[in-house]
């Protein structure tokens, strides 16, 4: 089978900017999040004790499966070398992963907090008249329900947080880099050496001048457009915050990556 690797980390943090570079590279094949990670899930639940019949599994069987959920999933229309498939629920199955692919690769997107919730409220103000699938397409609340909302432990922030924390820390955060979206951002073009080092495979000329990726069907199934939009060029524009400065202030010390002390795994943060 072909090399497996995995987009994960938090959202609203470079990840589907990444893919849209690591298209350009013909060798490669990769898109914002898709449904495998789920469909992973879906079966392990099927083996499990739940069913009568997971008697007759043993762990090779599951290994199995599995590899060969990615192998059709990823057919023969996917005509690439290297395969990055991204879900934000990958940093919490490193476990699973190092099962079925010992010499996969992590790259993990992160971004500060503050900013990450900034950016989520500015999608959810932009599109006022059509409510978002993040908060059950419901049109009452606060920023500081929706807010409270996605930072919990089921939240779209706060589960990914935690599963890269994980990561982080897990026994398997060999697999892990981090690439903080400050630094895709602003040098792409060492980012993406890092990610390259990072897979052990030769470096590709991108241009950052010119990034193509459109997803806006999806986006407006969700009620969000624009939400996956990538701008043409790679920058990092400024602007100031839309949160009220206690929700701001809130988040701005929990980039745990930074702490070069806490780093216990010495994972790879760019």
């Amino acid at each position: 089978m072909r090399p497996v690797h995995f987009i994960s980390g938090l959202p609203r943090s470079g990840s589907t900017l990444l893919a849209a570079l690591l298209r350009q590279n013909p060798r490669f094949h990769a898109h914002m999040s898709g449904p495998l990670a789920g469909m992973v899930d879906a079966m392990l639940g099927e083996m499990s004790g739940r069913s009568e019949f997971s008697v007759f599994i043993t762990d090779e069987q599951r290994q199995r499966v599995l590899r060969g959920l990615f192998a059709s999933y990823y057919g023969a229309e996917f005509a690439t070398d290297v395969i990055f498939d991204t879900s934000r629920t990958w940093c919490s199955k490193l476990p699973v992963l190092s099962e079925l692919f010992p010499d996969f690769k992590i790259i993990a997107c992160v971004r500060n907090l503050s900013w990450i919730v900034d950016s989520l409220e500015r999608a959810v103000q932009k599109n006022a008249l059509s409510p978002s699938f993040m908060f059950n397409f419901q049109t009452a609340g606060t920023v500081y329900n929706r807010t409270e909302g996605i930072a919990s432990g089921d939240g779209i922030l706060g589960h990914s947080f935690n599963g890269l924390k994980e990561a982080f820390y897990g026994e398997h955060a060999r697999h892990l880099m981090l690439l903080q979206y400050e630094t895709l951002a602003r040098d792409p073009a060492r980012a993406m050496s890092a990610v390259y080092d990072f897979i052990g495979m030769p470096l590709y000329q991108h241009d950052f001048e010119n990034v193509q990726f459109d997803v806006s069907q999806f986006d407006a199934h969700t009620g969000m457009p624009g939400l996956h939009a990538v701008g043409r060029k790679v920058a990092a524009p400024e602007r100031k915050t839309v949160l009220p400065p206690d929700i701001f202030r809130r988040f701005e010390n929990e980039a745990f990556w930074l702490n070069r002390q806490a780093n216990i795994r010495g994972v790879r943060v760019v």
